[in-house]
Parts: C-alpha cells; structure tokens; sequence
C-alpha cells in the first residue's frame, strides 16, 4: 500500500508518499501567501492550504497506481485559531502560532486566572502563541465573529475535515490549544469556562494513529483515489516529526532546527516541570512528552545570512568558522528575534549580539549566531534535567540540521550524542507513518518507527570542546536574566 503524509507548515505544505516499507517515493511542496495585517501579526487564509493541498496531492500521485493508495494523514503547524459557522464555513482568516496579538489575554489567564489552575486543568500555562488566549482575544475584540462561531478548530483538523466531513482533532495538537486536559486526554471542561465556549464547539479527539473516517466520494472523484482511502487524525508538527524520526517510547530525544527550534523527549508517563518552563503535552505515539519550543531557530541563521550580511551561499560564511574557534567565542547571540516560548515565556525578549571588539568578524557573529541558537535549546535541555530526565543521545531533524558545523555545535554544547538518521523528511514522514499504523500495516507507532527508521551517522561529543562550551554556556545563560528588564521598557512607548 502506498501512504500520504502531509506536512502542513507556515510558508508551504509538503506532501510526502510512501510505500509500506517506508521507502519514500516521491514528495511534492506548494507554497501559499502569510498576512501580517498589523505589526506582531500573523494570519493565513485556511481555503489556501486546502486548494494547495488537494492540487499537491494530485501532484504527488500523478504516476503511480492510485488503487494502491491506502491512507492520509497529518503534521501541522500547530496553535492555530481557525472558526467556523453554522454553514461550516471559515469566520476570518487563521491566526497562526507565530502572532503575538495576545498579550493581554495571556496576561489575564496567567495572572487572573492563576499558572497554577491553568496548569492544573491543562498541565501548561498561557503563551501568546496558544490557541485559547486567541479565543479570548476574538471574543474581546470581535464579538460578532465570537457570536458566529460553530465550530473551533486547528489548521491540519480543517484539512482533514475538508477530506472526511468530520470535525476531528488529534491529542497532540489539542494539547497546544490550553484548552485540553493534557493528563487525561480530553477537553477540559474549566478551560471552556473561562473562555465562554461549549465543549460542542470543539472537535471530537481521537489517538494520532486512529481513522477519523474515509475520503468524501467527491473528494476520491476529483483525485482518482478509492472511496476506502482512510484519513487519520495525524499530529502536530513537532509530534509528527518525532513519529518521523523515531522518537517514540521512553526517554527517546528529538531536537528540530526549524523556522521555529524545539527539544522534544517522548515518556510513557505524564509529567509536568513546577514552572511550566516546558510545554507537556500528549504524544502522537498514545504517551505524553515534554517539549521546549524557541520561536526563532534557523529562521536566525536566515535572517543573519538574508538580511544582514546579504548573501544566499549559507555554506561558504559557515566555511570561514575554523575549527579551532569553536569553544572560543567571546561573542554571544540571544535568539529572541520574535519573543520567546521556552523557557522564558517573555514576548518582549529581543535579539541581541553582545561582547564584541574591534577585532570581532563576521565569522564571529555568524558563529555566535548558531551557538545562541544551541545554547537557548539547552536552556529547556537543563529543565528537563532538573526534573531527573537523563538523556545521552539525540535524533536531530530540520533544515538547519542539514548544516554539520551546526549538529557538531549542538552535540558538544548539550553533551548528547546526535544522531542522524537515513531519511529526515520531518511531519510529512511522521503523518505517512501514521496513515500505515492507521491502515493496519503496523501494529502501533513504536513498531513502525523501529521498522522504518534508521540511523546512519552518529556525531559524538569531544571531552575537551564539551568542557570549553560549558564554561561558554555558563556566560551565554547570564546575560538574558541581565537584559530581561530592559527588554520589558523597551517595548513601552516612548513618554
């Protein structure tokens, strides 16, 4: 049987088939519009993803024999607001993970409402990405819209509803709505409360791996597929891409250098760090994780690269970082070019190079630039640490991971063995796995990951260099604490 994973991102889908066996055989990616209608906004038109969708399908399958098509299912960005009305039809346009409209809705939940009862009713505390502070901020700031709304939903569910008829969610990514009862896997009747909503507004949950329902006959006309084609509830993108790279079962790590950077460590049992640093979250493997999410990771090295210095040859500034620098950096990066989530939980954190002289140059900051990233993703590792998690070895996925200067700086600034496995096509692969368990081709998501995932490289920690980037890391972790106040007034007008 053949499987199609698709990747739902913030600048395009990708749409990934693959045979039983896990053998890729062809990938397709179609990109669509974002809107930033006002500063520190973020919104995209759900109809988009779906037209994209369905014409990259058609993309993707165009050669094959299309009888042998068995299921379809999903990674997606995840926090998304999308809402409908009565007719199933979208209210306004989505508001994405990334848009920081929030702040006083997050305010009044953490600070009105309490941390503590919001981790109590959903393990996690509000940020301006979550999905329930956007709910409040529709209520706030567009009642009419508020008033219109029949159904809630998340932007992968509104793909799979478009394929099925079926309003449906998965417990990964409800898990990053705050309005879902993380511990035991189901909405949280408190959240609906305070954010004037009733349960039947929500989708119905189901397991990652489990069948949400078949493909519309229209849908199976359009595409040439079979009626029986099985679409399953699928994940949210940092879950489906753990799927993707094996990380499933216990203590299993997974670090993502994406747009956005996060570490991700799957449990069998449910836990929960006393500050709410890391995000806890149900798994796409029918477990739990904790996650550490940076909102800026090589969309950093991007911006330094695309914007600053002004190049595309991303290969040649790294070239100019010689070996021998790395440990001996006096110049730092913090991350922050968009806020930050984990662990920090400051929307007005700010980017800032800091410690340079005369002699510093640009294969300082760019190094500095890839070092910050690293050392803000072991900020979370530290919290995971504390709570008694012990990790020797990470999978490590995303664009950035392509760079080996970059996987060397991580392996020896968190003291992991970082391994690298075959085919790191990240949701896209996770979201097919989870089509073949649902179709039966694999008992559950810990076999199919054992079967289908494998290493192929493995880049090891070096005693010396680990010990120069703890002396570094040390620093690096000083200077966000020094700065946080400052960060807070400059993001206040001016008097």
């Amino acid at each position: 049987m053949l499987y199609i994973g698709v990747d739902l991102g913030t600048s395009a889908v990708k749409l990934l088939l693959m045979e039983g066996s896990g053998r890729i055989v062809n990938i397709v990616s179609k990109e669509y519009p974002i809107y930033f209608p006002h500063p520190g906004w973020s919104e995209q038109k759900p109809e988009d993803w779906y037209e994209q969708t369905i014409a990259g399908i058609r993309e993707l399958i165009a050669d094959v024999d299309k009888s042998r098509i068995g299921g379809i299912s999903f990674g997606g960005q995840m926090h998304g607001l999308v809402i409908l009305d009565e007719k199933d039809e979208v209210i306004r346009p989505a508001i994405l993970w990334n848009d920081g409209r929030t702040v006083e809705e997050c305010d009044y939940l953490n600070q009105v409402i309490g941390k503590e009862k919001l981790s109590a009713y959903t393990a996690n505390i509000a940020f301006t990405g979550f999905t329930a502070p956007k709910l409040l901020w529709v209520k706030n700031k567009e009642p009419e819209n508020f008033a219109r709304i029949r159904k809630i939903m998340l932007p992968k569910d509104y793909i799979a509803y478009r394929l099925t008829g079926v309003h449906c969610t998965d417990v990964s990514d409800a898990s990053g709505t705050l309005l879902f009862d993380v511990k035991n896997r189901r909405w949280s009747e408190e959240m609906c409360k305070v954010c004037g909503v009733r349960e039947e507004q929500l989708a119905r949950i189901f397991e990652s791996y489990e069948t949400v329902g078949t493909v519309l006959p229209e849908i199976a006309e359009e595409l040439g597929i079979p009626a029986t084609v099985k679409v399953a509830a699928g994940g949210g993108d940092n879950a489906a891409a753990a799927v993707g790279t094996g990380t499933v079962g216990e203590g299993r790590c997974n670090i993502s250098l994406g747009t956005s950077g996060t570490i991700f460590i799957s449990s069998h049992q449910f836990g929960v760090d006393q500050f709410n640093a890391l995000h806890a979250f149900a798994h796409a493997d029918g477990h739990y994780h904790l996650m550490g999410c940076m909102l800026s990771a090589a969309s950093c090295n991007k911006w330094w690269m695309d914007e600053i210095i002004g190049t595309k040859d991303y290969d040649a500034q790294q070239t100019a970082i010689a070996a021998d620098r790395l440990g001996e950096n006096h110049v730092y990066f913090l991350p922050y070019l968009m806020g930050e989530r984990s662990p920090h939980n400051d929307p007005n954190a700010r980017g800032t190079f800091i410690g340079m002289t005369m002699d510093t140059t640009r294969a300082d900051m760019t190094q500095a630039v890839l070092e910050g990233v690293a050392f803000a993703l072991r900020d979370s590792l530290e919290v995971a640490r504390a709570l008694g998690i012990r990790i020797e070895r990470t999978k490590i996925c995303g664009g950035g991971a392509k760079s080996p200067l970059w996987k060397k700086m991580i392996a020896n600034i968190m003291n992991l063995k970082v391994d690298v496995i075959e085919s790191e096509e990240g949701p896209a692969m996770g979201g097919a796995m989870l089509a073949a368990v649902a179709c039966g081709e694999y008992g559950n998501v810990e076999e199919a990951a054992a079967k289908i995932v494998k290493v192929v490289d493995t880049v090891e920690p070096e005693k010396e260099l680990v010990e120069k980037y703890e002396e570094r890391y040390q620093q690096f972790r000083q200077i966000y604490p020094a700065c946080r106040d400052l960060f807070a007034r400059l993001g206040q007008p001016v008097e």
